[in-house]
């Protein structure tokens, strides 16, 4: 038996005739400043490549004739070849650690390394101090390397902003910048060009490629008075399209931007690495100070030359590059994973997040079904025809762009003179109000019958219904359909199988269909009948349930549905279809329109996870048996290094694993 969960209403029936105001909301950011390994700019293999290039020029050289150079007068053989091999390895960590010290921000690898290779130094230890510095940059090459890839994913979403528009003026074709194109302005787009601007098709059919947006290979074929969207590729026909959104509002345009903003919502993984580093490294260097000053002091015979050896071994080994490269970088993989599934995360911290949701909510209309209704019936009275109850219907919605709206005009498919429909309203919740040929035309659901007191007695309807009234008389309804998408139910399963306690669905349609869908695709609870607020009520109850580290998704697509989305812990968006509204208010989007997506969002954010703590765990495990056996004296400088190294090089590699 499903569990129904009832809200109070006036009424019997209800359309989802949800025409809604949008509510903004502005996503709290935590602006944190990157690590020093995270550099802007394009990365460049051969730029990086050449400098280390120069470096074993004098550093291989100076190892293979280490006793000679050694027996140089003051030997400044030595001095010649590795002084300047040490400051081109090591001059970008010297620089940072001198400027964070001057920032009071002392305790950092930046300074662990700078003490250990200068003290490494001072007691002649050079080809081992150039050997820090020299292997941390190799790691820095591989870490820049296995971030570029990461990064490919995210930058093909990049690509596809387009470079110019083909506007059609007085008859002839003019290449200009999207951005100065208008709504209403006409596009011609050729095929293998990028299409610049929303709009709809005016002229033509083709295909187009939305493999950039979506993911999906396969082309989507597009006809007369369809929607296209910037950033799409025209495969076949040439289009004429009319501009429906200006660049700066249209769905790439926002798409790109919190693309490119992601980066600044750190994971609570990341934050507590932060933490961690700012504990742990000024213990590390109290401890080598401890171990070069106290044995000397304490033991009888013991040098000092040689503990202070240890001392640097140590500093070298507590080195945290293996966490405070792997980590960020197992984000960014997951973060780029996901873009190539056709999932936008717009934060490493949103990927946490998704590991601990226990309830996934979903908005109906264009969430679980296809949202593209038709009129399948249409029921006349008191002396109206179905035609003239259309024609009213068609007129009353003509300013509406709700699907239902959209739904009725296609079905009437005749003109509309807007002068004939004045004083238009859109009543929240309710549906509209407006005048047609001077008589006052009502269309929506029950409750707005109910609130103008209209008599009716068609109470037992099933279906998404519009009531018409014509001066406070009852005229009739239309029933429209909608479909479920294909992967609903499979979306549903899928989250049950990954361990999801509860799955519900919120809308504002009749609690008829609301039970007719629920059980079709197996969902364990709904509440239907819902205004805009009612919804966010509604979440507050579910988040309230969920547990103290539990996790509520909502997943919506409307402008209606903004409100819950940002209320929600993970707010998910459809964003191929999508309102604006919705998409810039949601932590995660889905380019797909898919629900099948939320499960695999999650199995995403689930991989990442394991992988980063996989690299705490072996780095932390490592480092610990290293720092044992320095202070011990059986590990060497060059075993410090090979250690400190080794374990950033692995939990890169490591952390790649989260773009597959």
């Amino acid at each position: 038996m499903k569990q129904k969960i009832h809200s109070e209403s006036s009424g019997c029936c209800n359309c989802e005739h949800e025409r809604h105001e949008t509510h903004n909301h502005t996503h709290d950011e935590n602006h944190n400043h990157n690590h020093n390994h995270d550099r802007g700019g394009e990365f460049n293999l051969k730029n990086e490549v050449l400098p280390l290039i120069a470096i074993l020029s004098l550093y291989v050289p100076g190892v293979i004739f280490e006793n000679q150079l050694h027996n140089t007068f003051y030997s400044i053989g030595e001095y010649l070849l590795f002084i300047p091999a040490y400051l081109l390895s090591g001059w970008s960590v010297l620089k940072t650690a001198g400027r964070n010290i001057l920032r009071g921000r002392v305790f950092d690898e930046t300074f662990l390394m700078t003490v250990a290779t200068v003290g490494a130094i001072a007691i002649h230890k050079l080809p081992e101090a150039v050997g820090v510095m020299l292997f941390y940059k190799i790691g820095e090459l591989f870490q820049d390397i296995a971030v570029s890839r990461s990064r490919s994913s995210i930058k093909a979403l990049l690509e596809v902003r387009p470079d110019y528009a083909n506007i059609q003026i007085e008859g002839e074709l003019k290449k200009v910048s999207p951005e100065t194109v208008n709504i209403g302005d006409i596009i011609v787009v050729k095929p293998g060009e990028k299409i610049p601007l929303d709009g709809e098709i005016i002229d033509g059919n083709s295909q187009v490629d939305t493999s950039a947006l979506t993911g999906e290979s396969v082309p989507r074929t597009v006809r007369l008075g369809e929607i296209v969207l910037a950033g799409t590729i025209n495969k076949m026909g040439v289009l004429s399209i009319r501009v429906t959104k200006r660049f700066d509002e249209s769905s790439i345009a926002k798409i790109l931007d919190l693309v490119q903003n992601a980066k600044s919502k750190k994971a609570e993984t990341e934050k507590f690495i932060t933490k961690f580093a700012r504990y742990y490294t000024p213990i590390v260097v109290f401890t080598s100070l401890a171990v070069a000053i106290l044995p000397p002091l304490l033991i009888s015979g013991a040098s000092t030359s040689e503990w202070v050896y240890r001392a640097l071994i140590l500093l070298v080994i507590s080195c945290p590059c293996g966490l405070v490269i792997s980590i960020p970088l197992g984000y960014f993989g997951g973060v780029g994973g996901a873009a190539r599934r056709g999932i936008l995360v717009k934060g490493s911290t949103f990927l946490d997040t998704l590991n601990a949701v226990n309830t996934v909510v979903f908005d109906k209309t264009g969430t679980l079904t296809q949202g593209v209704f038709k009129v399948v019936r249409i029921v006349a009275h008191n002396g109206y025809n179905e035609a003239e109850l259309l024609q009213l219907a068609a007129k009353v919605e003509s300013h509406s762009n709700h699907p239902i709206a959209q739904s009725i005009l296609k079905a009437y498919g005749g003109k509309i003179d807007e002068f004939e429909v004045r004083d238009y309203e859109e009543i929240a919740g309710y549906g509209i109000k407006a005048k047609v040929e001077n008589r006052l035309v009502i269309a929506g659901s029950d409750r707005l019958l109910h609130r103008e007191n209209i008599a009716y007695d068609n109470c037992q309807l099933q279906g998404t219904v519009v009531h018409l009234a014509v001066d406070n008389i009852y005229a009739g309804y239309i029933v429209i359909a909608d479909e479920l998408k294909e992967d609903a139910r499979h979306a549903i399963q899928a989250l049950k199988r990954m361990g999801v306690e509860r799955t519900v669905m919120l809308t504002g349609d009749n609690q008829a269909i609301a039970s007719q869908i629920a059980q079709q695709i197996g969902i364990d609870a709904y509440e239907a009948e819902l205004l805009p607020e009612e919804k966010v009520n509604a979440i507050e109850k579910l988040l309230s349930t969920a547990g103290k580290h539990g996790k509520v998704i909502f997943v919506g697509d409307g402008i209606n549905d903004a409100p819950v989305i940002a209320r929600a812990d993970v707010g998910m968006a459809m964003g191929g279809l999508g309102s604006d509204a919705a998409i810039e208010t949601a932590d995660v989007v889905i380019m797909t329109d898919a629900p099948s997506k939320v499960a695999e969002a999650i199995q995403i954010a689930r991989k990442t996870r394991k992988i980063v703590w996989q690299n705490i765990g072996f780095a932390l495990a490592i480092k610990a048996v290293f720092i044992g056996l320095g202070i011990l004296g059986i590990a060497t400088m060059w075993e410090a290094v090979f250690a400190d190294v080794g374990v950033a090089l692995l939990a890169i590699l490591n952390a790649t694993r989260a773009m597959k």
